[in-house]
């Protein structure tokens, strides 16, 4: 069974407005609404791709409800731990301002319901696989992941840890599955720029060095990088399309992944898989569907 954990899930409103002013009323001409959080959106995707799925995480007040009431008409399973104070957030993006956006803080976790999600994740068996996207709200410790991880190691789970900085540098220990960088993060992470595939792939090892057993790296327009537990590096230019929203692209490239390789348990496969979900979902106004996906892997 796949699992994702969200810790801080939200409601996505994405409006577009001719124009925009500070200090006047502004209108908008269209709006959408979307549940969302990296761990959400890797689940509607691998649900989109025909995989079961459990999506774990925290939701509070009438947020959190209608939050609950989007994925379940997507068909997604749901395990959610309800907080009795406090709602989860809103996050207002200006589609037609490319990355301006207003995220919302969400509610106060606390170490009852950090509990709860223990309970939860114990029941968890070997090869099942744990998906930890995004990050983390202000009440919880920068150890959380980690915490999860050193839990739960002895069970033999599949750990992917798709998140920045302290969050992901304090899982390596534990040799997780996938680790998925963007190439941004990675030149963060050791102080360089990183601007070619070729650039990445030391660095990527450097990861490995310190427990990671694949390092997948998104790049954007540049396509990825991936640099597997058997020493193999696989590159990919990114797929021709018009780049129409690249909102969950980097998580849906974790759900191609995660798909591709618990159906084949091939790197390269799963790679390509991870390239086409991404990648469709750019060339997407939402996450992709399996046709889109399936249409952009019989390209590559």
């Amino acid at each position: 069974m796949i699992y994702t954990v969200t810790f801080n899930p939200s409601l996505d409103y994405i409006v577009s407005m001719n124009g925009f002013e500070l200090g006047k009323t502004n209108r908008t001409i269209g709006e959408q609404m979307f549940p969302g959080g990296k761990g959400m959106n890797v689940s509607i995707v691998l649900s989109n791709l025909g995989f079961k799925n459990t999506a774990l995480g925290f939701t509070a007040g009438f947020t959190g409800e209608q939050i609950e009431r989007e994925v379940r008409k997507m068909g997604l399973l749901t395990d959610f731990i309800h907080i009795e104070e406090g709602f989860s957030r809103i996050n207002v993006k200006l589609k037609d301002y490319d990355g301006t956006e207003i995220n919302g803080m969400g509610p106060e976790i606390g170490q009852i319901h950090i509990n709860e999600l223990f309970e939860k994740l114990d029941r968890l068996h070997a090869d099942d696989i744990l998906v930890l996207a995004g990050s983390i709200p202000k009440s919880l410790p920068d150890s959380i992941y980690s915490d999860i991880l050193d839990r739960l190691q002895k069970k033999e789970v599949l750990f992917v840890v798709d998140a920045t900085k302290d969050l992901l540098l304090n899982v390596l220990q534990y040799k997780p599955f996938l680790i998925k960088p963007n190439n941004y993060e990675l030149g963060e992470i050791f102080d360089v720029t990183l601007e070619t595939r070729e650039d990445v792939v030391p660095y990527a090892r450097k990861l490995q060095e310190k427990g990671a057993r694949n390092v997948l790296v998104s790049m954007a327009g540049q396509g990825a990088v991936l640099v597997d537990e058997n020493d193999m590096v696989h590159m990919l230019a990114a797929p021709q399309g018009k780049l129409v929203n690249a909102v969950g692209a980097g998580d849906s490239m974790v759900a191609g992944f995660v798909a591709g390789w618990t159906k084949q348990q091939d790197y390269d496969y799963a790679f390509r898989m991870g390239i086409a979900a991404g990648s469709a979902s750019a060339f997407s106004e939402l996450l992709a569907t399996r046709q889109e996906i399936e249409q952009v892997f019989e390209n590559l």
